[in-house]
């Protein structure tokens, strides 16, 4: 009875952080709200269906592989003056300070005109704050991380941060960026790589850690974890970003957060002309993202679709060391951009209470991208029909 009343702190120490919601399999969409409207936050050329729409179009659904998709609609022509038909999707639950997010995805949107997100939100933006896990435009070949936050958090220096930080203020548009520097983060290198694996840690302790693993990469800890099981998260080394709270008061500047799902196309960052001219200039005949993507034939959008196999969200359990692993390869990110996301409903918060937890990963930056962000709207949609 002794020997086991030692061991214990050590049992402890190995879950670190228990299960509390696994979105996966038949039941996926079991606690989700769709959007059911157009896309009024980033001005995509996009109508988000509502959950009956979603399911009859075959814009979400369960596959044969158990595996859950959602995607634009890339078998109707879209006539001038419309937008094309996509998902969003958030969850009903939202998760306090001392929570973890995995998810496990096959494919991400990507192309000229798509712009993908897997992020957090409070009831108000920006005043509770937004955490950027994965979004991406266009033709990328990297990840995006980012914080949004009301003015007053900034990304203090992280050391062992793998990213590259850019915009360090959380309060501009852009947000306080970070480029995912591991290879296949995004696009087609991430599809030809089997997927991967994204983690975000939402702690008081020290503030928000995001990481990143190809699919040949992913820790084992994830890999033998169960629908039901705990996670430890002592193997998983340095964070692909971090956040330390020297910079940002984690419970000023962010309340319980919601998790989002959602594909738009073109809109404030994706339809600039600095970010989809260079990639996607030549993609049509008039320059403009809206007339030369989403007007037209669907079949531009055959790898506009999410396929995930699981999200899952944890809270903290118990003490854990500090993650230790080495670090994957690096390669230089190019195309990176700004990209600012807008949200509101409220929920009620799940979770533990405001407590320290020994789980945060003190990171930093490698590298820092020099030179300032400027924001550039665009006249999308219809009016870029009457430029056409």
């Amino acid at each position: 009875m002794l020997a086991l009343f030692l061991l214990l702190p050590l049992l402890l120490a190995a879950r670190a952080y228990d299960i509390m919601r696994d979105y996966s399999g038949k039941t996926f969409f079991t606690g989700w709200d769709f959007y059911g409207q157009y896309d009024n936050l980033t001005l995509g050329d996009v109508v988000w269906l509502n959950r009956a729409d979603a399911f009859a179009q075959g814009l979400a659904y369960v596959n044969s592989a158990g595996n859950a998709v959602l995607k634009v609609d890339n078998t109707h022509d879209v006539q001038p003056l419309q937008k094309r038909n996509s998902v969003r999707i958030t969850t009903q639950q939202a998760y306090a300070v001392g929570s973890l997010w995995i998810t496990d995805m096959l494919h991400i949107p990507f192309g000229c005109s798509v712009w993908p997100a897997f992020w957090t939100k409070g009831p108000t933006w920006p005043d509770n704050g937004e955490i950027d896990i994965m979004e991406a435009i266009n033709l990328m070949d990297h990840n995006q991380m980012a914080l949004h936050t009301t003015p007053g958090c900034m990304h203090a220096a992280a050391p062992n941060q793998m990213g590259l930080s850019g915009e360090l203020d959380c309060s501009t548009p852009s947000g306080c960026l970070v480029a995912e520097t591991a290879p296949n983060s995004y696009g087609r290198g991430f599809a030809n790589a089997g997927g991967g694996v994204f983690a975000a840690q939402f702690d008081v302790a020290g503030c928000r850690s995001i990481w990143f693993w190809s699919r040949p990469n992913v820790p084992a800890s994830i890999t033998q974890a169960t629908s039901s099981s705990g996670m430890d998260v002592s193997q998983w080394g340095p964070p692909s970003a971090s956040f330390p709270a020297a910079g940002c008061n984690i419970t000023q500047f962010f309340t319980p957060q919601n998790l989002v799902l959602d594909i738009t196309l073109c809109g404030i960052w994706a339809g600039l002309p600095q970010t989809y001219l260079p990639a996607c200039g030549a993609s049509g005949p008039t320059g403009i993202c809206y007339n030369d993507n989403v007007v037209g034939p669907g079949s531009r959008y055959t790898d506009a679709f999410f396929e995930i196999k699981y999200v899952r969200a944890y809270t903290t359990g118990g003490p854990a060391p500090t993650p230790t692993a080495p670090a994957v390869a690096l390669h230089t990110p190019t195309g990176a951009g700004l990209a600012p996301t807008a949200v509101m409903t409220k929920g009620a918060a799940a979770g533990t209470a405001l407590r320290p937890s020994p789980l945060f990963y003190p990171g930093g930056a490698r590298a820092s991208i020099q030179g300032n962000v400027h924001w550039v709207w665009m006249i999308t949609g219809a009016l870029g029909v009457l430029l056409w």
